[in-house]
């Protein structure tokens, strides 16, 4: 290698290394002994397992309830996204998934609007569309307060919201009234207060879809 590509390469590669250490994640700060003395209990393929989300559904009959208790007993995955069902029956459902768990399961919904996106009974918020008309966003951080409430009465950790796509093209079918709006900051800015209000009351937020519909 001559010199000079020798000289290039570390020219682009101090700014990564000065960044990295001058600018450390903030959770990398918190002492997690509890999550590291249970991660040490688990060999390599239930440490990978720990990665894998799977789907669930309340309102299938008892031989998905088996399914999924298998995967959980078999495998040890890490977490459950719940679709379509009830809330009752999907908490009596998390209950046990839990007690048959070696390690305490994540869960996980998609609820955009709350609850009411996958299951019955439950309150219906307003669409994203909706919401980026309005004016005032603090409005959007108490409703993702709100939610988050409810996620947690239902033991769900994550919520697979905001939609921070950009609704730039009207003829899109899967986004549409999901997001916010064609104005990129307006939706930067509502997707920030929906995921704060979530995060406030220890709810995890995920901002969606990368790489994305807009």
């Amino acid at each position: 290698m001559c010199k000079k590509t020798q000289i290039i390469i570390i020219v682009l590669l101090l700014p990564i290394f000065l960044f990295s250490q001058k600018s450390r994640v903030p959770f990398l700060n918190i002492d997690t002994p509890w999550a590291d003395s249970v991660y040490k209990t688990l060999n390599s393929e239930e440490r990978i397992a720990q990665l894998l989300h799977v789907a669930a559904y309340s309102n299938r009959d008892s031989n998905h309830v088996k399914e999924i208790a298998g995967l959980i007993q078999k495998y040890k995955i890490g977490g459950l996204i719940f679709f379509q069902g009830g809330p009752v029956r999907q908490a009596n459902q998390t209950n046990y998934y839990q007690s048959i768990s070696k390690v305490p399961i994540m869960i996980s919904i998609d609820g955009e609007w709350g609850l009411k996106m996958r299951l019955d009974s439950t309150i219906k918020f307003p669409f994203q569309m909706a919401l980026g008309a309005i004016e005032n966003d603090s409005l959007i951080y108490k409703m993702g307060r709100e939610i988050a409430k409810e996620l947690k009465r239902m033991g769900i950790q994550v919520n697979f919201a905001p939609v921070a796509d950009v609704n730039n093209n009207p003829n899109n079918p899967v986004i549409n009234y999901r997001s916010f709006g064609e104005n990129k900051y307006k939706v930067t800015n509502k997707s920030l207060m929906y995921m704060k209000g979530m995060q406030d009351e220890f709810i995890l937020a995920n901002a969606k879809h990368f790489p994305g519909h807009g």
